[in-house]
């Protein structure tokens, strides 16, 4: 990792502040950094009341920070990285929720399917839904993965 990032991401994401997105080029993430810097750059903050200089002030160096880093192919190949580093940590991405009534019970296993718009399903044993599971993880349902694609729902009780 290079020197000017830490472990973890800045606390803002660097895209959101420049009002940009990762699949943005380099021109268009440098002609979104102008933007900013002119309209809250600090030579334009006379006139402006206390809250306002200062709230604007502060986009400013957002924007400068984040420019630092999106500006430079190599910082910005990092930071991507670790994005996607970080995004995979996280929990899965709860999509919807749905309640046990509109799964349809399968007797034979003991289970319940709900069917995912990719064409796959979700599959959830009935005793992850039991009273004990969900007093024993403090919950009133559970999350469950499609089998096909990244989605996923949470079921609640019914």
């Amino acid at each position: 990792m290079s020197q000017g990032m830490s472990k973890q991401l800045p606390p803002k994401d660097l895209y959101a502040v420049l009002g940009a997105e990762p699949s943005d080029s380099p021109q268009q993430l440098k002609d979104r950094y102008k933007q900013l810097a002119l309209k809250h750059h600090p030579d334009r903050l006379r006139g402006l009341g206390a809250s306002e200089a200062e709230a604007s002030l502060k986009r400013f160096l957002e924007a400068e920070q984040a420019w630092r880093i999106l500006g430079n192919q190599d910082a910005r190949s990092q930071y991507d990285l670790h994005r996607k580093d970080i995004d995979l940590q996280q929990a899965w991405p709860v999509d919807s929720m749905i309640s046990q009534d509109d799964m349809i019970f399968n007797p034979d296993d003991k289970s319940y399917t709900y069917a995912c718009r990719c064409g796959g399903e979700f599959l959830l044993p009935d005793e992850e839904l039991s009273d004990e599971m969900a007093s024993k993880q403090g919950i009133q349902g559970a999350e469950v993965c499609c089998d096909t694609c990244s989605l996923s729902v949470c079921v609640t009780k019914s």
